[in-house]
């Protein structure tokens, strides 16, 4: 059995790049009648969405996930991705009717974006009991609102130790489902600008969500991430990057490597540089999971970056 839940999305994304500029295109007289069309140069189908990433980093870390989230019923090819990246599909619900979400991207040569969302079975609940018994740890990720706010009452009851990511979610969760899903959690993981958000929209500072989260850990891209705690706080350096390519995907992916890294037991210092280091793969490839790595890529990875031995297994 896993020992992780990974709640939060599942999502195709089609990511499409136009060798021109959108701005060439736009009559200036015209703006309030766009109708336009562009012949895009490349494209690609990738597997994405908060939960998928999470699960995907940590199957590349030798765990075994339990993904909480729904899915459609054009979920088949990324089913079969899951599988054969070691994770078993069978705790994703399929909605009837519904096509798994999926955002559309289309970018210039200048990086500016044109961008649709469609939620699709991902703005349906979970609606189904989730089996406790023998978890260690569950994740809560940006996902269904309605899993968002339900999933922290559910875990606490349960006694699991939970760690809370409201991530891209936080704007359409009220001050009360941040306040209460801050409430009790094990760990806040947030952006430098996420976390503003949150101390906003709660009207909590820093000192405040101590008083109801037991640890704080906020990420700053490059410029590493920050462990805070009621005893004090820790500055942990980014790793290295070889090529960065695509940072799309690095939070998931350094959320996965600090997980890991308190299933071994470790300090959370090394945890966070662990994340960091799994966060480092991904941003060198393009897509959130299509990087690889074995644990002894990692552990070797871990060393030239911090100078130091981390045990995997």
């Amino acid at each position: 059995m896993s020992n992780v839940i990974v709640s939060g999305s599942l999502a195709y994304d089609r990511i499409m790049d136009y060798n021109g500029l959108f701005a060439d295109h736009f009559v200036p007289d015209k703006i309030h009648s766009i109708s336009l069309s562009f012949t895009v140069d490349r494209m690609s189908v990738e597997f994405g969405g908060t939960a998928g990433n999470i699960a995907y980093n940590l199957a590349l870390l030798g765990e075994k996930p339990a993904i909480i989230a729904t899915a459609g019923t054009d979920f088949g090819s990324y089913k079969s991705h899951l599988l054969l990246s070691g994770i078993d599909p069978t705790t994703i619900r399929i909605v009837e009717g519904e096509m798994t979400s999926s955002a559309v991207v289309l970018t210039d040569k200048a990086d500016n974006q044109i961008a649709a969302f469609h939620p699709g079975a991902g703005g349906h609940a979970y609606d189904t009991p989730v089996e406790t018994d023998g978890r260690v740890l569950a994740i809560i990720a940006p996902g269904c609102i309605s899993d968002m706010t339900s999933l922290p009452d559910y875990y606490r009851r349960k006694g699991l130790k939970y760690l809370y990511d409201p991530g891209q979610q936080i704007l359409s969760l009220s001050s009360e489902n941040l306040q209460d899903g801050l409430t009790g959690a094990h760990i806040l993981f947030a952006s430098d600008y996420e976390f503003g958000l949150i101390a906003q929209k709660t009207g909590w500072a820093e000192g405040t969500i101590l008083e109801h989260v037991s640890t704080i850990v906020v990420t700053y891209g490059a410029e590493g991430s920050r462990i805070v705690t009621r005893e004090g706080e820790t500055r942990v350096a980014a790793a290295p990057v070889k090529d960065a390519i695509d940072p799309t995907g690095a939070g998931d992916a350094y959320r996965a490597g600090f997980v890991k890294g308190m299933l071994r037991d470790l300090p959370y210092t090394s945890c966070a540089k662990l994340g960091s280091i799994v966060a480092s793969y991904a941003v060198e490839a393009y897509g959130t999971q299509t990087h690889r790595f074995t644990l002894d890529d990692v552990a070797a990875r871990y060393k030239s970056a911090y100078g130091e031995k981390v045990a995997l297994v």
